[in-house]
């Protein structure tokens, strides 16, 4: 036994009593034999003691650094797993957490003296007194595990907990390494030992405590003092009185069968007066206090801590679509990890605090606006996404459904509980038609390709075009897209009025000129994704000849689209879709995963010659007053300050969409049946939708000053003509005249 070497108190002798009382006893004579050679042992330990103080410092003093030497990375810098949390924008405001273990460090300046006084009086009354590992403790409990025939005391320090409580939980261990650090082997526990008495050496007293108490399990799922506190008394650990301090305190020791809300609440109080009586016995309280705080009934607020996105904070379960948006985009991030799985620990695992993007006022706007629509039980939806412009954070994602994994009655597929994404897409969701929203990015690539807002075109009511078609919809061979209300649509329009009254042959027109794929690529450059397979297909392949494309027929989502315009309020800066403000560590390092990922994709007067015509839509005056009828205008008095967007219906009004921006905002939402895409929603709730919109938009610009779109260049607007005379109502319209066959033709084409 020569390997080992003498620690703080006799350590070398504290190792062969640690080996001793985990030693079964068989027989009176073989406890007999035990006792005796306690005794031995103690003695020689204290002879041990007795050295001169210089030359027992040597020995100390070496084993520690020998000891130090050895120790794992995870007792160097803890690395233990913790909670954590995600909070909306204002820091504050809790949306859910994420563990695999519910814990969260504290300072020891957070925690409650009585806390702290009763958890050394219940596990350890020598602690500020001995090195790492009580000799005196260990034959203490040596000799009461003789006399019992058990082990009813395990003689192991606080330090010597902490050093087991380390290793058995460390993240970066293997399952077999932390199982290997609770097995009772005597390697095992002399290796405890100096790891103990090497942590005495550079660690305060006051910081092992509070390790300790930051790793501890307390039962009930809670590891770490914060974790219980929040879990049986609904509190802060600064908060604990007395009483509570003490029933926690007397966890640790059995947390299964003291805990008094999974256990026996009978042995907690038990428990609980033991451990007062030992905070007499330590002088951290009078007689008369631990009998007061005995005498207190077993007052539990009992607190179920949330984890993940089907726990969000109750009453809010429209913050797990969010939510589940935030963990994709985490499981994207190399700044967590290098896989997917890491990334996933490091959420679980990591005690990360993450500032998300979420507003929740305008969180709230929206689903109120969503349900107001549609109900929880209805089969359609109206997923709303809104985003700042210049940022690209998601301030809300809201739809009329419960984010819950909760089976739904009758067999409905995804109402009124889903987790897909209805909002954001991805899975199985592709997205839905947005119609004539579309339109904006046949105006920016013909804007680019050096068209100015006042070229001009006397729309027809039907418009031959040079894509073969046959059947209905189809002139002489070719497509004819048609105008749903000629009477208000047809006649000689610029961009601002063909966009104002949504004019199909003259964006038709203006894509030819331009041609289709310089249209599509500019759809992807803003960010539009093509989710569906045969979207993909026919934007990869034959854009080109995509005739259909700018009146709204492939697929997209709320937030690609609400990005996309809000890419044109930016004046031509495309930010990638961002749902935190701020991530930091559990050290309190900030990630820097949180700053705006951004790149200019439009030239400054495009993108403000775009917005100039956005005007019309809403109600509002573009900067040379060629509006003069809109499709949307009581956005106008909704929002009651600058404002542009577009409205968009799908062939036999399937979807009614529309999207609206200001400089600090830009919202979007689509009704339609995510589960049935040939279920008509109908012309009837555009107005709905318009209206649902514009209260979001106004709700997110509360408190914040009024801000001016700036006026394109004269040379981007051309030579306008004079305005015919206003017609600010628009009828129900169709957005495109496209049969139903001859649109499943085109998409089929991709």
């Amino acid at each position: 036994m020569s390997c080992l070497t003498i620690g703080s108190r006799g350590g070398r002798i504290a190792a062969f009593v640690a080996i001793l009382g985990s030693m079964p006893t068989r027989s009176p004579l073989s406890r007999l034999f035990t006792v005796l050679l306690a005794g031995l042992l103690a003695g020689l330990a204290l002879a041990v003691a007795a050295l001169p103080g210089n030359l027992l410092a040597g020995f100390t003093a070496k084993a520690a650094i020998g000891a130090y030497a050895e120790l794992p990375g995870a007792l160097r810098t803890p690395a233990t797993p913790q909670r954590s949390y995600l909070y909306a924008n204002d820091g504050k405001t809790l949306i859910t957490t994420f563990y695999d273990v519910n814990r969260t460090d504290v300072p020891l300046a957070e925690i409650a003296p009585v806390m702290r006084q009763a958890i050394v009086a219940a596990e350890d009354r020598r602690f500020y007194s001995h090195g790492g590992a009580d000799l005196r403790g260990i034959v203490r409990a040596l000799v009461a595990n003789v006399k019992g025939g058990g082990t009813a005391q395990g003689g192991s320090t606080l330090t010597m907990q902490y050093v087991r409580n380390v290793l058995k939980t460390d993240p970066t261990r293997t399952a077999e390494e932390r199982q290997a650090a609770t097995q009772q082997t005597v390697g095992r526990k002399i290796q405890e030992i100096r790891y103990a008495n090497a942590l005495e050496k550079i660690l305060s007293k006051d910081e092992i405590l509070n390790r300790y108490l930051n790793i501890a399990y307390f039962g009930s799922g809670a590891y770490g003092i914060a974790a219980a506190s929040q879990r049986y008394f609904g509190k802060q650990p600064a908060d604990l009185t007395l009483g509570e301090a003490a029933l926690l305190a007397g966890l640790v020791q059995s947390p299964d069968e003291y805990g008094p809300v999974d256990g026996d609440k009978n042995k907690a109080l038990a428990r609980r007066g033991y451990v007062l009586d030992s905070m007499v016995g330590t002088g951290a309280i009078t007689a008369a206090q631990a009998q007061a705080a005995q005498a207190e009934k077993l007052d539990l607020h009992p607190t179920p801590q949330p984890n993940g996105c089907t726990a969000v904070t109750q009453g809010h379960d429209d913050w797990g679509y969010f939510c589940d948006y935030l963990r994709q985009w985490w499981l994207a991030q190399p700044a967590f990890g290098a896989t997917v799985d890491q990334r996933e620990q490091a959420l679980r695992r990591g005690g990360y605090s993450v500032v998300t993007s979420l507003d929740p006022q305008v969180q709230a706007t929206a689903q109120q606006q969503a349900t107001a629509v549609y109900g929880y039980d209805n089969k359609r939806a109206l997923p709303i996404a809104a985003i700042e412009p210049g940022t690209g954070r998601v301030q809300a994602m809201a739809v009329n459904r419960h984010y819950s994994l909760d089976k739904n009655p009758n067999g409905q597929a995804n109402y009124p509980n889903t987790v897909n994404p209805l909002i954001s897409g991805g899975d199985s969701v592709a997205g839905y038609q947005a119609g004539s929203t579309f339109k904006l990015f046949t105006m920016l690539a013909a804007l680019e390709s050096g068209k100015t807002l006042s070229t001009g075109f006397d729309a027809p009511s039907k418009l031959p075009t040079r894509y073969a078609a046959q059947g209905d919809g189809s002139c002489n061979g070719t497509w004819c897209p048609a105008n749903a209300n000629p009477q208000w649509m047809d006649g000689y329009r610029m961009m601002w009025d063909g966009y104002g009254r949504s004019v199909n042959t003259y964006f038709v027109w203006l894509a030819e000129q331009v041609g289709e794929e310089k249209v599509v690529e500019m759809a992807q450059r803003l960010g539009i994704k093509f989710r569906a397979a045969s979207d993909a297909a026919f934007a990869k392949d034959d854009a080109a000849n995509w005739g259909a494309f700018t009146l709204g027929v492939a697929a997209t989502t709320p937030l690609d689209l609400a990005n996309a315009y809000a890419t044109v309020a930016a004046e031509g800066t495309y930010c990638t879709p961002l749902p935190v403000v701020s991530v930091t560590a559990a050290n309190g390092d900030k990630v820097p995963v949180g700053e705006p990922s951004c790149k200019k994709v439009l030239d400054t007067d495009v993108a403000r010659a775009a917005t100039d015509a956005a005007r019309c839509p809403v109600g509002q005056q573009s900067a040379y007053g060629q509006c003069n009828g809109g499709t949307a205008t009581a956005v106008d008095r909704i929002v009651g300050r600058p404002v542009a967007g577009k409205t968009g219906s799908s062939e036999k009004n399937a979807t009614e969409t529309f999207v609206g921006f200001t400089p600090q905002v830009a919202v979007a939402g689509i009704a339609a049946n995510p589960d049935d895409p040939g279920d008509s929603v109908g012309s009837a709730v555009q107005a709905k939708v318009i209206d649902a919109v514009a209260r979001v938009i106004a709700t997110a610009g509360d408190g914040q000053p009024t801000k001016d779109f700036t006026a394109p260049s004269k040379e981007l607007a051309g030579e306008p003509r004079r305005p015919a005379d206003p017609q600010p109502v628009a009828p129900q319209q169709r957005n495109h005249g496209l049969p139903s066959d001859l649109l499943r033709w085109l998409n089929r084409r991709g």
